[in-house]
């Protein structure tokens, strides 16, 4: 989602410059600090340049055997919890000054799985109106392979 996809009922330019200071507070959630989510910024001048994406964010989690299920692999919560981490973050970074959200729906895929190593997270916004939003989410492990997928619709509250 770029600043062209916004419709003409959708705030102006000057209510863009809300973005950079309100966009990240999502990075910075008590949750994120408890599991041990490192969020990366946002992208540059994603508030400002209409070709940067707005609804974008990397989300990393180191995982050691603290993550671990009883069969020995990074709990399946875990990963969901990390889409969910990256889906939210990266719609929270479309919002204006006094609009807040909530996930209505959130679908996570298992692809294979991860014993440790860094997993990363990158969500994206694909749609975005006034309301609702949906977002898609990829996990890849340490070498590039795909761990699971995520998708999630959110509404603006």
């Amino acid at each position: 989602m770029t600043a062209d996809d916004l419709t003409a009922d959708e705030p102006t330019d000057s209510d863009r410059d809300s973005l950079s200071t309100k966009s990240d507070r999502f990075a910075e959630a008590p949750i994120s600090r408890l599991v041990g989510f490192q969020v990366e910024p946002p992208l540059a001048d994603a508030a400002t340049n209409r070709d940067v994406p707005l609804g974008h964010a990397i989300v990393l989690l180191p995982c050691s055997t603290n993550h671990h299920n009883p069969m020995g692999r990074v709990h399946g919560g875990m990963i969901a919890a990390l889409a969910d981490a990256a889906m939210g973050i990266a719609f929270g970074r479309t919002l204006f000054s006094g609009e807040d959200f909530s996930t209505i729906d959130m679908q996570v895929q298992f692809v294979r799985p991860v014993i440790t190593g860094t997993i990363r997270a990158e969500a994206t916004v694909v749609e975005r109106g006034l309301r609702i939003g949906f977002v898609r989410c990829e996990i890849l492990n340490s070498r590039g392979k795909l761990v699971a997928t995520g998708t999630c619709t959110c509404t603006v509250l």
